[in-house]
């Protein structure tokens, strides 16, 4: 339950309209639902920017399922990520008005058109095409918390031609996203661009010494580059949650 529909029904039994015991059964299932493999947090979005967000990986179809159900009838929105091709499909068969990216491996739903509520807009910048997507699930999650999203893709620095073919655009961002594998150079390239925070986000894409993005973590965590901050390797969506944050409150 978000904080709107939530001051709605209070309205509603102040105004006689909806009983106490009506209220009492739309609200048992708070602050939490225990579906018994899980405990589906329906308070995320009062205390937080957005509802709890379903983890795909290691769950099964299932489970993903019992859990969205349960989020989409508590008002959403909801949003999966890390899906495997089956778990997506099966959420789009369920929740045919949702929608499943097979680029970001997340579905999501949405109840009610979303609304900017950023202060200006957020860029993710993706090193090679192999890294969108990681890239794709950023802007997915930033753009449903309320923020205008724009994406640059294969603008790595093995042609830095490609990006500073850009500078305007990435000059113009309020927050970046910029995701790269292998070495892990773009962030620190852009940091130095920008006067604004810059969240690199390390992808597992890379021959064998570059140990599934640990290279790419370390070199992004001892970027020169100030204003750079680094999230875990493949963590897509904590950067473009994290961006939306900054966006929102700037």
């Amino acid at each position: 339950m978000n904080k709107k529909a939530l001051q709605s029904l209070l309205e509603s039994v102040a105004a006689g309209k909806t009983s106490v015991d009506e209220a009492f059964d739309t609200i048992k299932g708070l602050p939490f639902e225990n579906l018994g493999f899980a405990k589906v947090d329906h308070h995320r979005a009062l205390r937080g920017a957005f509802p709890e967000v379903i983890f795909g990986q290691g769950k099964t179809t299932e489970q993903i399922l019992a859990i969205a159900h349960r989020i989409v009838a508590s008002g959403g929105p909801m949003l999966a990520t890390r899906l495997s091709d089956q778990a997506g499909q099966a959420l789009a068969r369920e929740f045919p008005e949702g929608r499943h990216e097979r680029d970001s491996r997340t579905f999501h739903l949405v109840s009610q058109p979303l609304k900017n509520r950023g202060k200006g807009s957020i860029l993710v910048v993706a090193a090679g095409t192999s890294d969108l997507p990681v890239a794709a699930e950023a802007e997915l999650t930033a753009r449903l918390m309320g923020n205008t999203v724009e994406r640059l893709t294969d603008v790595g620095v093995a042609g830095i031609h490609r990006l500073l073919e850009h500078r305007e655009k990435i000059q113009q961002a309020q927050v970046l996203v910029v995701v790269a594998g292998m070495e892990g150079a773009l962030p620190s390239v852009v940091g130095g661009l920008v006067d604004k925070p810059v969240i690199a986000v390390p992808t597992s894409i890379g021959y064998g010494a570059s140990f599934g993005g640990v290279a790419a973590l370390l070199a992004m965590l001892n970027s020169c580059a100030p204003g750079v901050v680094v999230v875990n390797i493949d963590n897509g969506f904590g950067a473009g949650y994290a961006a939306a944050l900054m966006n929102l409150r700037s």
